[in-house]
């Protein structure tokens, strides 16, 4: 039979694709790949660019098509058929990598090209792709011994496995638990949005009652608002000990098996860790800088932390008697001692927020800064029937790219928020193909009676993820491979860090933000006071990023065969980091870390506070000149977001900038020095 997976296709034909399509159809791409590998390999001219390092950036484009569609859908709308599938299309794909890193032959004919680099009059981004790839082999096994490749083989193979089983028991876990809450005095205190959405939920499962899920948007506003303190732990140790429990969804095994296959590999390669192996290839090119990077800031972050800390607890005590702090606590306590300082309650920005209308105001952000317009279009075929699709045009009507936004919680879609590609952007033989992106969130649906009202950190996601989006649609390079978001990764998180920096602002919040009933402005003294709190528990939160940056290096800058336990190790790892007097025997956070032991964060969770010095250090560049200035923004487009990879960060950097960052910008916006 006919399947659509094997054929050209621009936008994704959603609704003629099936499950098991893509089982034979990546078989049959493994195949075309291995072809044009051969290819290359038994061409008898002699090694040059466009015959070698050109043809293998340019191989096997169908087959990334479609194993990115497949792994989209494993992360979006999932099902027992796609996880099975996966498991099978995993090793697969494992196996196809080493196949092509370990052939020889290929790579002879990689490093003569290599070899004669200085002679070639190559581009920068030319010289960027043949040293990238020649790494790539370099640093992946191509000079190990035939016993040795086949130990590298089988160590991919498990930790592929393992990674995609970390995920799945995750989601698993996640969807295992549910609180029925049958009497309304149990929500006492909860926004009566939060509860129209539980009442909600527990209708479409054929309940009575209110329902609450370890979904974010679920269980967050009753960790923030609920007076009932038996219940706030209740769920927050169940979230706290997602894959934990003695269940088949728990993940101690597979924790202890990752870290120690990966140092496995890395020592294999001639690496003293995985970190080490990771970092060579990141701006902060080695453990050692990360260590530094991460107590320096703990140095400064400590002190404010553990006085907010402390102020939270006497406050707590005062108003309500409690003697010891508890994680189920924090969240409640943080958000009255919030209200009281700053008359601020997070739940009166939410009719100010309606989701389309933070949308449009991204969009016009888009529009003021880089010459982007959004138009919605409903001929596109799409994987759910919430996902809404946009052209995104340029000022002379051009089209830039396909926007893809799926933004509301199910049981087929993992939790968090991220970009992805259904199509990326290249530019080869004068042909501009222009990328298909994806925005994936879970914020707080509609209900029967209210469109979606966001929560500030919510829209905080909407703007950072529409980061990630524009680095993508606006990527103008010759190759895939360096395309948009293919950078270094502790240089992915500026473009998203940075417009994060808008939704603080007044000249932005006024074009959007305004009741979505009575159509009022959002009041001037509101975006004050979100101004005033912004640095509010700034030490606590920096605290906590550092805590679990602290966590991933632990896992992989050591040799981790002597690590048999996951709790204890983790308390030990984030010891100095820890602000609450007792230990929690229940909840484990590495179990459920997603971003090192199944996304692409190992040894890289130091990333987000250090693109935070990028991002801090950028915007006050805008401020000098204007948040919404042309110049700054044709810049930042210029010589960040079209560049992609193809160069050094910190070269790009520069040429936005004019210098290198300086840690100060982040430590005065957080509060952390004086101004």
């Amino acid at each position: 039979m006919k399947n659509i997976l094997l054929e050209k296709f621009d936008t994704v034909p959603f609704s003629q694709i099936n499950d098991e399509d893509f089982l034979p159809a990546i078989k049959e791409l493994i195949k075309l790949k291995k072809d044009e590998i051969n290819n290359i390999v038994s061409n008898q001219e002699k090694p040059n660019f466009k015959n070698t390092i050109e043809a293998l950036e340019n191989s096997g484009d169908q087959l990334e098509r479609v194993t990115l569609l497949f792994s989209n859908l494993n992360s979006a709308e999932t099902n027992d058929n796609i996880q099975q599938i996966a498991k099978e299309i995993k090793p697969l794909l494992a196996e196809l990598s080493n196949d092509i890193i370990l052939n020889e032959d290929l790579f002879d004919r990689i490093k003569i090209v290599y070899d004669q680099r200085s002679n070639l009059k190559l581009s920068p981004e030319e010289t960027t792709l043949l040293n990238n790839i020649y790494k790539d082999f370099f640093r992946n096994g191509a000079n190990l011994s035939s016993s040795d490749k086949k130990i590298l083989r089988t160590l991919d193979k498990e930790i592929s496995l393992l990674s995609l089983k970390f995920n799945e028991n995750l989601l698993a876990d996640t969807n295992n638990y549910e609180i029925l809450l049958k009497n309304e005095s149990d929500l006492d205190g909860v926004p009566e949005g939060a509860k129209e959405a539980a009442s909600i939920l527990a209708k479409q499962k054929g309940k009575k009652g209110w329902l609450i899920t370890l979904d974010i948007p679920s269980f967050l506003p009753f960790l923030k608002y609920s007076t009932n303190r038996e219940l706030r732990k209740k769920i927050k140790l169940a979230f706290g000990s997602r894959c934990f429990n003695q269940n088949s969804f728990n993940n101690e095994d597979i924790v202890l098996t990752i870290s120690k296959l990966r140092y496995k590999r890395a020592t294999l390669l001639g690496y003293s860790s995985h970190a080490e192996f990771i970092l060579e290839e990141r701006m902060a090119k080695k453990p050692s800088n990360v260590m530094s990077f991460l107590n320096e800031l703990l140095e400064k972050a400590l002190p404010f932390a553990k006085k907010e800390f402390k102020e939270i607890e006497e406050f707590a005590k005062k108003i309500d008697g409690i003697d010891i702090l508890e994680p189920w606590d924090f969240d409640y306590y943080a958000e009255k001692l919030r209200k009281k300082l700053f008359n601020l309650d997070s739940e009166s920005l939410r009719p100010f927020l309606k989701l389309d209308n933070v949308l449009n105001g991204a969009f016009r952000v888009a529009e003021n800064l880089f010459d982007l317009n959004f138009k919605e279009v409903f001929n596109i075929d799409v994987y759910h029937k919430d996902v809404r699709t946009f052209e995104v045009l340029n000022n002379k009507n051009e089209l830039i790219a396909l926007f893809y936004l799926d933004f509301h919680p199910r049981a087929g879609k993992r939790g968090g928020a991220w970009m992805t590609y259904f199509k990326g952007q290249k530019n080869i033989d004068g042909k501009n193909e222009r990328p298909h992106i994806a925005n994936v969130c879970n914020f707080t649906s509609p209900t029967d009676v209210k469109p979606s009202l966001i929560t500030f950190n919510e829209m905080l996601t909407l703007f950072h993820e529409f980061g990630h989006g524009l680095h993508g649609m606006l990527a103008n390079t010759k190759y895939s491979s360096l395309s948009g978001a293919n950078v270094l990764w502790d240089f992915v998180e500026l473009p998203s860090q940075i417009l994060e920096n808008w939704c603080y602002e007044k000249e932005c919040l006024e074009t959007f933000a305004q009741h979505y009933q009575t159509g009022e402005d959002i009041p001037m003294e509101l975006i004050d006071k979100i101004k005033k709190s912004s640095t509010f528990l700034q030490g606590t939160q920096t605290l906590r990023q550092i805590s679990l940056g602290l966590l991933d290096m632990s896992w992989h800058n050591c040799n981790p065969s002597e690590i048999n336990n996951v709790k204890k190790h983790e308390e030990s790892a984030i010891s100095k980091t820890q602000l609450f007097n007792r230990k929690y025997d229940s909840m484990c956070t590495s179990v459920a870390f997603a971003h090192i032991f199944s996304g692409g964060y190992s040894s890289g969770y130091y990333s987000y506070k250090w693109a935070e010095v990028l991002d801090a250090d950028a915007f006050e560049f805008f401020k000098e000149n204007g948040v919404f200035s042309k110049k700054i923004g044709q810049s930042f487009k210029d010589n960040i977001l079209s560049k992609g990879g193809t160069e050094e960060p910190m070269v790009l950097y520069k040429r936005f900038r004019g210098k290198e960052p300086s840690i100060n910008a982040l430590l005065k916006r957080s509060g952390l020095i004086e101004n």
